[in-house]
């Protein structure tokens, strides 16, 4: 993996630990969540996971799974019933899910059907900063045997909420992110890069994200010696975690764009091996760059609110705007606040995952783990469970057919049809529509 491998040295050398025959089965449903759901196997049981990707409507592609940089073999993609067969036959000690609230519902209530004589240990958690459908997200992951917290700030914001409904909160760890690590911010002579981390949901009006862009090609232009990168999450036709309506890359069409400023993929890690400023409106990247003590800044341009995300930074410090950072005034973080947010800039971030090694060990050692106890019930809440399980529909007990093999290839080269379609063909014929 050469170079980037080097950027994630400090999330792949996890310490032995007596786990290290432990099988663990990683479901994700997107790059992100792929990346956090392995890197987090890794640090809780130093074992390699078997990586599964549920097939939906933010299936990565094998561009996208690659750029993770977390794992030479790629993870197969099945469908949640797939999985569950996976789970029921392969005898697996650990499963991390790395799925959206309901769909974690729904595999929890798969698992608990299946009716295995030792069930596996279920880990689940965050891929980034929590700040929305905070109630809602956690009462849907409420039965996995480990909720992972990314920060003390998480944890004390998790158990509120359970013991709040009645609800175990026994579950909730505190850890931190599995991805942070790379070499400490240093200066370079000559070198002069801002970074901007785009998201896929945030801002979602046309406005509000034609004005991000024509603000960041604006300062290129102020600052024509500075590098300025904006930093993508997707290519066009392809999904992440969130849906993408407006990519960036359409709207920097009907901009004449400065020599210094250019659009960049490729894994954050080394990307952020270059920035010297990182700016976002709440990207996880944010968090990734105050641990290494690169310089941020956080946008408060479109306002401080809960629908962008940019709330959850409120007594950083690092609230500012563009006409500041035209103006070449930085922010500086809070250090408290730091610390509480699980960024670990002061050395404590290999410490981090040892309060979850030490549950899962327990339970790993221990006898076999009682029935998944949920909070979401039918008796708890009858108007909105059926619902969330019906739309998943894991069927676990159906028979695969004897052309189920023929129907997955048949199914397997449309899928491939239809990313060629989306990523190469479409974008030709829009370019041939606009001459």
């Amino acid at each position: 993996m050469g170079h980037r491998t080097n950027c994630l040295s400090s999330v792949l050398d996890v310490p032995a630990s007596t786990h290290e025959r432990v099988r663990i089965a990683v479901l994700a449903d997107s790059d992100t969540r792929w990346k956090w759901g392995a890197l987090t196997a890794r640090r809780i049981a130093a074992s390699e996971p078997t990586g599964f990707v549920l097939r939906g409507r933010a299936t990565p592609t094998a561009r996208q799974l690659a750029e993770t940089g977390v794992s030479d073999t790629p993870p197969r993609e099945v469908t949640g019933a797939e999985f569950l067969r996976e789970v029921r036959d392969g005898a697996y000690d650990l499963v991390v899910l790395a799925l959206v609230g309901g769909t974690v519902r729904a595999v929890l209530q798969g698992i608990a059907d299946l009716g295995l004589e030792r069930r596996p240990v279920i880990v689940t958690g965050y891929v980034g900063v929590v700040y929305e459908k905070l109630a809602d997200g956690l009462l849907l992951r409420h039965g996995a045997d480990v909720v992972l917290a990314n920060s003390r700030h998480d944890a004390e914001r998790f158990r509120a909420v359970y013991e709040g409904v009645g609800a175990d909160a026994s579950s909730v760890v505190e850890a931190a992110l599995p991805f942070l690590g790379g070499a400490p911010y240093a200066p370079e002579a000559g070198r002069d890069t801002l970074v901007f981390a785009a998201q896929p949901s945030v801002p979602v009006t046309r406005a509000d994200r034609a004005y991000l862009l024509r603000r960041l090609v604006d300062h290129a232009r102020k600052h024509p010696g500075r590098e300025v990168l904006l930093k993508l999450r997707s290519k066009p036709g392809e999904h992440t975690t969130h849906l993408e309506e407006l990519p960036y890359q359409k709207l920097v069409r009907d901009l004449d764009v400065p020599p210094n400023f250019r659009l960049v993929y490729g894994h954050m890690g080394e990307v952020l091996d270059r920035t010297d400023l990182m700016v976002t409106v709440s990207s996880t990247a944010a968090l990734e760059a105050l641990h290494r003590r690169i310089p941020t800044a956080i946008l408060s341009d479109m306002g401080v609110r809960e629908v962008l995300g940019n709330h959850h930074f409120i007594g950083s410090g690092l609230l500012t705007s563009f006409d500041r950072l035209d103006a070449d005034i930085r922010p500086k973080p809070d250090e408290e606040w730091l610390s509480r947010q699980g960024v670990a800039a002061d050395g404590s971030y290999e410490k981090a995952f040892d309060a979850a090694r030490e549950r899962v060990a327990e339970l790993l050692a221990g006898p076999a783990l009682p029935p998944i106890d949920p909070y979401y019930t039918a008796e708890t809440a009858p108007g909105y469970l059926p619902g969330i399980l019906a739309r998943h529909r894991l069927d676990v007990t159906a028979t695969p057919t004897r052309d189920s093999g023929l129907r997955r290839i048949v199914r397997e080269a449309a899928r491939g049809a239809y990313r060629h379609g989306v990523q190469r063909v479409a974008p030709v014929i829009r370019r041939l529509g606009e001459l």
